[in-house]
């Protein structure tokens, strides 16, 4: 049974941050770096809420943060 989705930002928004280098990672995780559409280090981007995105942030938690949205 999946547990309850925790609510984050309005809207259904995520806030990522990349806090740490890809250098000496897998290509694997290089890949979900890019394919999040990070383009440099300690960068904020804003993706959508949903099992996708959440999923491709599972996979590399040690490289980038969800960061809470200021209201």
């Amino acid at each position: 049974m999946m547990t309850a989705k925790k609510s984050t930002a309005a809207s259904g928004k995520l806030h990522l941050k990349w806090v740490r280098s890809a250098i000496c990672t897998p290509v694997k995780h290089k890949r979900v770096v890019k394919g999040l559409g990070f383009t440099r280090l300690n960068q904020v981007i804003e993706r959508p809420d949903n099992a996708a995105i959440r999923g491709m942030v599972a996979k590399i938690p040690h490289l980038v943060e969800i960061v809470v949205a200021k209201s």
